[in-house]
C-alpha cells in the first residue's frame, strides 16, 4: 500500500494558487519558451544524488503542464527506487518494467490520475537488469507509441551520478531538466552532473533549484536558470 506523503508533494494539484505552484508554471513556461529550434515534447528529469526533490519535481510539472491543457504522461522511469506510486496514490504491481517485457499492453499500463490530462505509467516490479531495460527496443517503441498520444511526456530517472539509466533516457530525450538542492549538493558535484550529461550529448534545457532560503517565503521553492548557471 503507497504511504503517507506530505501534501505539498503534489501542490500543484492540492494548492494551485500558492506560490510554490506558481514557481511551477513558471518552469512549465521557461521550458516551452527555452528553445525554438526544435520542439520539446520528451523532458528527462533527474538530480545529481538521491533525495533532491525530482521526483516530486516531476509529478508537480506534469500537473502544471496538464493544467495548460495539454495532454500530459508522465513516466516512472526510476526503476530501482520508484516514488511516482506513492505521490498519485497508485498500485505499483504493473507500470513500465511490465510493459517492456510485454506482459501488458501499453494501454493496460497507463492510469488516470486525478488531474485532468494526466496520465501516469508507474515503474512497475523492479527488474534485475534495469539499464539494459531502458536501452531496448521495447523502451524506443514505447517512446515511439507515446510521442503519437501526448503532447508532452515527463520521464523521472534515477540521480545521473548514480547509475548509467538517465544516462540512457537523456538520449532519448528532447531535453533534460536537473534538480540542485541548493542547500545540500556542492557546486563540484552539479557540475560533474552536467558533464555526465554532456557526454552523452543531452540537451540541459534548465536548471531547478530547490529549498532555496529565502526571508518570508515557502522553504520549498523553484528557480529556473539557463544551462550555464550549472
Amino acid at each position: 500500500m503507497p504511504h503517507s506523503i506530505p501534501k505539498w508533494n503534489l501542490i500543484t494539484e492540492s494548492n494551485p494558487k500558492s506560490p510554490i505552484s506558481e514557481g511551477y508554471r513558471m518552469l512549465r513556461t521557461n521550458i516551452e519558451f527555452s528553445t525554438i529550434d526544435h520542439k520539446l515534447q520528451v523532458i528527462m528529469v533527474t538530480s545529481s544524488k538521491p533525495s533532491e526533490g525530482k521526483s516530486t519535481t516531476s509529478a508537480n510539472l506534469a500537473v502544471a503542464f496538464a493544467q495548460a491543457n495539454k495532454r500530459v504522461l508522465l513516466i516512472d522511469a526510476d526503476l530501482r527506487k520508484p516514488s511516482q506510486h506513492h505521490i498519485f496514490g497508485k498500485s505499483n504491481r504493473i507500470g513500465l518494467t511490465t510493459a517492456l517485457f510485454r506482459q501488458q499492453e501499453l494501454h493496460e499500463v497507463i492510469q488516470h490520475t486525478n488531474t485532468v490530462n494526466l496520465s501516469v505509467i508507474q515503474a512497475g516490479p523492479t527488474p534485475p537488469n534495469p539499464s539494459e531495460l531502458l536501452s531496448s527496443k521495447q523502451m524506443a517503441g514505447l517512446l515511439a507509441k507515446t510521442r503519437e498520444m501526448y503532447d508532452v511526456i515527463i520521464i523521472d530517472t534515477p540521480p545521473i551520478l548514480a547509475v548509467t539509466d538517465a544516462q540512457i533516457i537523456a538520449t532519448q530525450s528532447d531535453g533534460v531538466v536537473l534538480v540542485v538542492d541548493s542547500g545540500k549538493v556542492k557546486k563540484e558535484v552539479v557540475l560533474k552532473a552536467k558533464a555526465s550529461l554532456e557526454h552523452v550529448n543531452a540537451k540541459l534545457i534548465g536548471v531547478v533549484l530547490n529549498n532555496i532560503n529565502r526571508k518570508h517565503s515557502d522553504s520549498y521553492s523553484y528557480y529556473y536558470g539557463e544551462r550555464n548557471d550549472a
